[in-house]
């Protein structure tokens, strides 16, 4: 199995394909196993890079845990491991803190981001008003649901409901705050995205309960260029329920935003 030794961790990776490296960073209810449906298809075009967070999937934590303030600086160094310079990502909603930190910390390394389920840090008062009303939603939802999915594809894909949660539960638990904002936090990251001037593609399903589709269409809103594809009958995690549609709209996306002097990894 391929691990990396990165800031104190072992971390564990996949490369799979040929072509200019695009970088897949799982959220919080998967890990490198989640992009299953995804790297069958861009391996053709990309090398595909996934990986495992720390404390996610194979990945270890280090004696004093980091946790999510050591991601975008963990990406970093599976980068030099690998030997790997400028990159697209596609990130999916946790994943999204991990590609924009390490775009705005790196500039001039990330040609294309995909933020799917994720604002991106790209927030005002009325998204962190209406995220907080969403909290207490998804507090009422019953016991044992699978929040990332919508209520029309569990019950149509049973099996493939199934193997969402069994993928998840290769994880190891981690604490209710673990992605809680520090408290008193207000900024955002609109300005400095538009600074960096990276290509963005927003993607939200319309039935999002994690990340409401209003607060997806407000951080694109902010950051100049930004594109916003809807999903309808798709819950949080679009690129899981439907698939084939998100791949398409991601190449699209890619294949329009490739710098021309792109090449190999």
């Amino acid at each position: 199995m391929p691990f990396a030794p990165v800031n104190g961790i072992r971390m564990y990776y996949e490369v799979h394909g040929t072509g200019p490296p695009l970088v897949f960073a799982h959220g919080s209810g998967g890990n490198h196993l989640s992009w299953w449906q995804q790297v069958p298809f861009f391996s053709r075009h990309y090398t595909c890079i996934t990986f495992d967070h720390r404390s996610f999937g194979l990945s270890g934590e280090s004696a004093e845990p980091q946790g999510r303030r050591s991601f975008a600086d963990d990406l970093k160094g599976l980068l030099a491991h690998l030997g790997v310079e400028k990159v697209a990502i596609v990130a999916h909603s946790m994943g999204g803190r991990t590609a924009v930190g390490f775009t705005l910390r790196n500039p001039g390394r990330v040609w294309g981001l995909v933020l799917s389920g994720s604002n991106g840090g790209s927030v005002n008062d009325e998204s962190r008003q209406l995220s907080a009303e969403q909290q207490g939603r998804r507090r009422r939802l019953p016991l044992g649901a699978i929040r990332a999915l919508s209520p029309g594809f569990v019950a149509q894909h049973p099996e493939r409901v199934f193997l969402y949660g069994q993928i998840m539960r290769l994880n190891p638990r981690h604490a209710s705050d673990f992605l809680a904002v520090p408290p008193g936090y207000r900024g955002s990251t609109h300005e400095r995205l538009a600074e960096v001037g990276v290509p963005i593609l927003y993607a939200v399903g319309e039935e999002d309960v994690v990340a409401w589709p209003r607060t997806i269409e407000i951080a694109a809103s902010q950051v100049p260029g930004a594109r916003l594809v809807r999903f309808p009958k798709a819950g949080h995690a679009v690129y899981y329920e439907q698939p084939e549609r998100f791949n398409e709209e991601v190449l699209r996306f890619l294949r329009e935003v490739m710098p021309p002097a792109s090449g190999g990894p």
